[in-house]
């Protein structure tokens, strides 16, 4: 285990500065994301429905920030476009508590969920390309920060929010705005050349550099590995909306599934070293690493499917669960990065995209199944499309597999 100070001599200082400034703002996110139901339901006096509706509509305005926030960074430039989508989402955040209209709210939430997307690529590929010896590190580093930071705001969040939402939007929009301030200095001497570097400008100024629809035929690259994410992500809302009905009705407190995620924030901090060890046995291939990813799930969620009617089950289910999300979150962006060169924003937006779409799916989806046969149908059905993504992520990893082999030969 590295000593703290043996961690703040590995990394550059300014590196320290991000992931610190990464931490405030994942924390002040968590003051307004998870209570956006509530603040529907209760101040807005909408059905729950409608509020279901916001995150929908949140969510497809979400797949199109990741995409068009992708296809930006190179003709906006990074600090352009993160700072100014930082900006815009924390003045809409700021703005909501003023607002009594429910269009008027519907419309800023449709925004809030476009420009919090909008950056989001944009800041992966900065930090790939800012610290590209230590981004292996550092993608995983960030995660677990992350992590951290929506553990500690979301426990403040309920807190504040029985004494006033207006405080929680307020945290949420200063987060923000702070973190727009940060990425405006810290990226004030350094050029948008200076970052991607000389390669970029000279493929560029070679008329090299692939339009869109080039990049989206390069398939092999992120297709495969986008939809084995976004059959995880699907997979994974079956705990919102399959376990946490069930437990309620089971006659268990809803401490009980607060519990769960307690457990899972857990492990993401105390699991490293076992995550460490896995890497190393799957000899730090990322391809491997998405395949041990999306068997965690399978296993995971079959072994809750198998054994459901005891708590137990739910309890090593997301204990193995969260075993692969700690070696799919960090891993995505680390490939990216690694195999797309000055292309990697693109195609951050494009798997961004996709697996957003897993998202917006799942909690349809499971909450069909629940509402027509309970608990088992759910599971059952996190359990197939886990399944389908360990296939999936197979054909991935077949494929970057006979890339090497035939450059290889080509060498």
């Amino acid at each position: 285990m590295i000593s703290p100070s043996a961690f703040f001599q590995r990394y550059p200082q300014e590196a320290l500065f991000f992931l610190v400034a990464s931490f405030i703002n994942s924390a002040g996110s968590a003051f307004m994301w998870p209570l956006t139901t509530m603040y529907v339901h209760t101040i807005l006096q909408r059905s729950m429905t409608e509020a279901g509706f916001v995150l929908m509509v949140q969510s497809l305005a979400g797949i199109a920030g990741q995409f068009v926030g992708g296809s930006l960074f190179h003709r906006l430039g990074a600090k352009r476009l993160i700072v100014g989508a930082l900006l815009f989402q924390g003045l809409i955040q700021l703005s909501i508590p003023f607002i009594g209209s429910w269009p008027v709210y519907l419309v800023l939430m449709t925004c809030l969920g476009f420009t919090f997307n909008l950056s989001f690529p944009a800041i992966q590929a900065f930090i790939g390309f800012r610290w590209k010896e230590q981004r292996r590190e550092l993608f995983n580093i960030v995660y677990v920060g992350n992590n951290l930071g929506m553990a500690i705001g979301t426990s403040l969040a309920g807190v504040i929010a029985t004494f006033s939402f207006q405080l929680t939007f307020l945290f949420n929009s200063t987060s923000t705005l702070l973190f727009a301030l940060f990425f405006f200095l810290f990226m004030k001497n350094i050029s948008h050349q200076e970052l991607v570097g000389d390669q970029a400008k000279e493929n560029r100024r070679q008329g090299e550099a692939k339009n869109t629809f080039a990049l989206l035929l390069r398939y092999q690259l992120y297709l495969f590995m986008a939809l084995g994410a976004a059959c995880i992500f699907f997979s994974n809302m079956v705990w919102n909306t399959g376990v946490a009905p069930y437990i309620t009705t089971q006659g268990m407190p809803l401490s009980a599934f607060s519990w769960l995620w307690t457990i899972n924030g857990i492990i993401i901090f105390a699991g490293q070293p076992i995550t460490s060890w896995i890497k190393r046995i799957l000899q730090q291939n990322l391809s491997a690493q998405l395949v041990a990813s999306a068997v965690a799930y399978a296993l995971g969620f079959g072994f809750m499917l198998m054994y459901h009617g005891s708590y137990f089950a739910f309890v090593a289910g997301m204990i193995i669960t969260t075993f692969g999300e700690m070696l799919i979150s960090p891993t995505i962006p680390t490939f990216i990065t690694e195999k797309t060169g000055e292309n990697a924003p693109f195609y951050l937006g494009v798997v961004g995209a996709i697996t957003a779409v897993g998202r917006l799916l799942g909690p349809l989806a499971m909450g069909y199944m629940y509402d027509h046969g309970g608990v088992q149908p759910t599971l059952l059905l996190a359990s197939l499309v886990s399944l389908a993504s360990v296939f999936l992520c197979l054909l991935h990893a077949y494929v970057q597999r006979e890339k090497r082999v035939s450059a290889t030969k080509a060498g």
